[in-house]
């Protein structure tokens, strides 16, 4: 109850001041404004992904991680394989599961991928260091999305959505290798 109750009980009847209709429209305008800059920025801006979710049994899914794994497996490291797809082949696989990403991916520079990631026991986070992309991994769906590595180097991949005691030991790992120059410089000299 107000200390003075209006006159006129029935406010909505009265006139709208002129200065108040004005930042009403204001208001308005900037929220359709900003409505709209989302749904562009999330195609035009950088820092969204573009991906696509697929329902997947977890086990489905880790028969593929493990087949992906031992075609293109190329040495091991601490009992990890670490695997390097074939040139040409755009589709890599990785796999979360307490407390580990599995495999090591080795890609090369400037080279286009399409990477699967799910989970197969609980909801994990993916985040690649330093870059700080960052996905939410769920157990059931298979998340594409296309990358193409910019930078050689040693990225490391952790997870950030608690995930049970173990958590702080989840990590894995991408290597980007350049490509090999000399390779490169053989289909030129053999095209002429």
């Amino acid at each position: 109850m107000a200390l003075t109750p209006p006159q006129n009980r029935a406010w909505w009847s009265e006139p709208v001041e002129r200065v108040e209709l004005v930042w009403v429209v204001i208001a308005f305008l900037w929220g359709l404004f900003m409505f709209g800059f989302m749904i562009g920025w999330h195609f035009f801006g950088t820092q969204n992904l573009n991906k696509t979710a697929y329902r997947v049994l977890p086990s489905d899914y880790e028969e593929k991680v493990t087949a992906f794994a031992e075609k293109n497996k190329v040495r091991e490291e601490d009992g990890v394989p670490v695997v390097k797809p074939a040139p040409g082949s755009s589709d890599v696989y990785l796999l979360g599961r307490r407390w580990q990403w599995w495999p090591i991916l080795e890609l090369q520079k400037g080279q286009s991928y399409r990477f699967h990631i799910s989970s197969v026991d609980w909801m994990h986070g993916f985040s690649l260091q330093p870059i700080d992309l960052n996905l939410e991994v769920h157990p059931g769906y298979e998340h594409v999305l296309t990358m193409t590595p910019t930078q050689a180097g040693e990225y490391g991949i952790v997870c950030n959505e608690y995930c049970g005691i173990g958590h702080h030991t989840m990590t894995g790992r991408i290597y980007v290798t350049e490509q090999k120059q000399a390779a490169a410089g053989a289909v030129i000299a053999g095209g002429n």
